[in-house]
């Protein structure tokens, strides 16, 4: 099984046993892993009704929930497997499949000495905790890049995806389970409270969490563990329309960031628009946005300016640093690109910033100077995404500064550890009297785990 019960006990198994499995599967063939991914896709084909059975519980239960007040609209829609996502969710899996064997690449390799070769290659990080949100999508998505990059897992997602998740979590652990090389208990799922504080605890077992949600989820993940964090939270994103923007490039860029998902991290919050270009640019977007059911709440400025072309309402100070995953968008009048970077280097939460200009000068400046994990010029913030990077597919976006930066795909699933290969070579060869200097010559040469490498 692949459940944990909410059992100390129990879940102190589940993790020694991921464990073990990472020490296996760090050592396993790159075709034994693809070949498990493969036995993944080929069970999300024969197990398509049950999956979408159980999302469908999901999804009705989550309907009583939006009535009630207690899960909005664009969270419910996060929460449906149907009208292609999950066809796309078997997309990304296709996709990881294809993306190289992210396991023992040499990174570096320098010659100490004659016949002593130094190489820096890539290794799994381990065992990877992950707590998600509603999104059982996101399950998929992070078991297939844990498993290709060979890495065990424990997996905690949100109450509303309870029977998609589980369901998902047994298909995926039946398919790889015949799979020659891939040990049991690579991949584990979570269901209670309980799990996650218990999880918290394993900092012999677990090498990284990686929790995905609001600063202060974050906040009590890290201040109650002491187990390495990376942290996946909230997406207060910008679009700045510049002076110098293609206005018909800025309100295809406004209305898709905003609208194409809102409920989406990398969904923008903020709209910064250049005081000079600001009234033929509200005349011809926010009929578009509110046709979207956007609503606009602008600074005294907008509302002074634009007030006559929508049923804009006041903005609040609260409201630069919120982040909606609804249907409402703050806007603000700046007088130029460095207001703009200063405004957004404040209030943003570091994740992605895009401004719409046709002045390369006044680009290059908002790129260099965003401090946010990804920068776009003339791009939608929507495109924020590991599958739409390239990367296979992510288990998250990291707004922090450490390891990986932004999606998190295969890459940042690894870390790197050195070997040394040598001839009899001793620290006396170099430290002592006589002694001779280290070459420290870069090698073009790539070290092989086959032993015949």
């Amino acid at each position: 099984m692949t459940t944990a019960t909410g059992s100390h006990d129990y879940l102190r198994q589940r993790a020694l046993g991921a464990r073990q499995a990472a020490l296996q599967l760090a050592t396993s063939d790159g075709g034994a892993r693809d070949a498990a991914l493969q036995a993944i896709l080929k069970a999300l084909d024969s197990e398509r009704e049950r999956i979408l059975a159980a999302n469908a519980a999901d999804v009705e239960a989550g309907k009583a929930l939006v009535e009630q007040g207690e899960l909005g609209e664009p969270l419910l829609k996060r929460l449906e497997l149907r009208e292609g996502k999950y066809q796309a969710t078997r997309e990304m899996v296709r996709s990881v499949i294809a993306q190289p064997d992210p396991l023992w690449s040499t990174l570096k390799a320098t010659k100490l000495d004659e016949g002593l070769n130094l190489y820096r290659v890539s290794v799994p990080i381990g065992v990877i905790g992950v707590i998600f949100e509603s999104r059982p999508d996101a399950l998929v998505q992070i078991a297939a890049l844990c498993l290709k990059s060979g890495n065990a897992v424990l997996l905690k997602g949100g109450s509303e995806a309870a029977n998609s998740n589980a369901v998902l979590a047994e298909v995926i652990e039946m398919a790889t389970a015949s799979v020659e090389g891939i040990p049991d208990g690579w991949i584990t799922l979570m269901e209670s409270r309980e799990d996650v504080k218990g999880m918290l605890c394993q900092e012999d077992a677990i090498d990284l969490i990686i929790p995905r949600g609001s600063p202060e989820f974050a906040g009590y993940i890290m201040a109650n563990t002491n187990i390495p964090v990376t942290g996946h939270t909230d997406g207060i994103c910008h679009v700045f329309v510049d002076a110098a923007a293609d206005l018909d490039k800025a309100v295809r860029i406004t209305v898709d960031s905003k609208i194409s998902g809102v409920a989406t991290c990398c969904a923008s919050e903020t709209l910064l628009v250049h005081g000079e270009i600001a009234r033929p640019f509200f005349e011809r977007v926010i009929g578009d946005l509110e046709a979207h059911n956007v609503l606009i709440r602008g600074d005294e400025r907008t509302l002074e300016l634009a007030g006559d072309l929508g049923a804009l309402t006041p903005v609040s100070e609260q409201d630069w640093s919120t982040e909606y995953l609804d249907y409402i968008l703050s806007v603000k009048i700046v007088d130029g690109a460095e207001e703009a970077i200063d405004h957004i280097n404040h209030y943003s939460s570091h994740h992605t910033d895009s401004i719409v200009t046709e002045d390369k000068t006044t680009a290059k400046r908002f790129l260099l100077a965003i401090d946010s994990a990804s920068v776009f010029h003339n791009a939608s913030t929507r495109l924020a995404d590991g599958f739409k990077f390239g990367l296979g597919a992510e288990v998250g976006i990291s707004t922090g500064r450490l390891h990986s930066r932004g999606p998190v795909g295969l890459e940042g699933l690894t870390c790197y550890k050195y070997v040394l290969e040598g001839s009899g070579q001793t620290a006396t060869d170099f430290d002592g009297e006589p002694s001779r200097p280290f070459l420290h010559r870069s090698l073009d040469a790539i070290w092989s785990m086959q032993a015949n490498g």
